[in-house]
């Protein structure tokens, strides 16, 4: 059986630029912080790809600190500051913030002082993009980032987190992001590297990747791709409602990612729905990948004010620029397959 990955949001697949900036890079054998020539062909690696990101980000002049995940990036940049944020936050962030930010029916959260408030740009669940008020402590362009026009100096955020294998890079490597010469005190010390902010030797070959994904992306961008994959979720969007008049498509009416679909079919359980499609070839998900596998209800769904029982029946649909037109067809009709074996049963 053929299979189609539709889970862009949990981890994009690898870019053939980032894999082959990572074959290359994997051949320079010197240590980025030695001042021979072999380190400084490894810490000139690091460099381009540091451009590359800031680029791609908007953030030019901005410095861009390489960190392991931007779960790493979110401590760096929240611990002990007493944000404060939403419910809808990623796990990542929520674990730094007091959640207190109200969120209404369409996923969008009201933030009243900028200065201490963590705000993601999208929702990775819902795809949902949030308007981005000036002066921000902190905000996770994670899902944005690639997806939609971003940049950081136009933002308004004082500080950005993104990651690489959501734009199609590797796993592994991300970074925060901030105006050159902001205080950040390094919570990984020891040699001092990334401009004192995150001791140890750098990830050169992850990082050579991240620059060549995030350069692509920003080419997709400008060569209009996601508006092509915009279309693709309308097309899916508009096969599951004509099969289902009662499943809900979550931020409808609201911007969202051009590629993400949150559907909920009551009294369908979103991990049923994913095992259904899983076996039919399909890779989905019932919500974030870093929840995803725990038997709960949706947070950020049920912060938007959704039922626990509807919360847990939401599928989500992610896809990217390798996505096909017929493998949405082909996923759309084995959904509504598996509908109306579920609409029999519960007749």
């Amino acid at each position: 059986m053929s299979r189609t990955y539709l889970d862009y949001n949990a981890t994009a697949p690898l870019r053939g630029e980032a894999r082959s900036a990572m074959i290359d890079a994997m051949d320079i054998v010197g240590n980025p912080s030695s001042v021979h020539a072999e380190g400084r062909a490894a810490k000139g690696v690091i460099e381009k790809a540091r451009a590359q990101v800031a680029s791609a980000f908007g953030a030019d002049g901005c410095d861009v600190v390489f960190t392991s995940s931007a779960t790493e990036s979110a401590a760096l940049a929240c611990r002990g500051r007493g944000l404060v944020g939403a419910a809808i936050e990623h796990d990542a962030v929520g674990s730094w913030i007091e959640p207190k930010l109200p969120v209404d029916e369409n996923g969008l959260v009201t933030v009243d002082d900028p200065a201490v408030t963590v705000l993601q740009s999208a929702n990775s669940e819902t795809g949902i993009l949030q308007p981005l008020p000036n002066g921000l402590a902190v905000c996770d362009f994670t899902q944005s980032f690639g997806k939609v026009p971003t940049a950081f100096n136009w933002s308004g955020a004082k500080m950005g987190l993104i990651s690489a294998h959501k734009l199609g890079g590797p796993k592994g490597i991300a970074a925060l992001v901030f105006p050159a010469g902001t205080d950040v005190a390094a919570q990984i010390k020891g040699g001092g590297q990334e401009m004192g902010r995150r001791s140890g030797t750098e990830n050169v070959i992850g990082i050579a990747g991240f620059g060549a994904a995030a350069a692509a992306a920003q080419e997709d961008l400008s060569n209009g791709v996601w508006d092509r994959v915009a279309k693709l979720r309308i097309i899916l969007e508009k096969t599951i409602q004509d099969a289902s008049p009662a499943s809900v498509i979550i931020g409808q009416t609201v911007d969202r990612l051009p590629n993400t679909t949150c559907v909920i079919t009551p009294g369908w359980k979103g991990q049923t729905q994913v095992m259904q499609m899983d076996l039919a070839g399909f890779a989905v998900s019932a919500g974030s990948a870093c929840s995803s596998g725990k038997v709960k209800a949706s947070t950020v769904l049920r912060a938007m004010g959704v039922s626990e029982d509807d919360a847990a029946s939401a599928l989500r649909v992610s896809i990217g620029p390798d996505t096909t037109k017929d493998q949405i067809t082909r996923f759309a009709q084995a959904w509504v397959k598996a509908y109306e074996r579920f609409s029999a049963r519960a007749a």
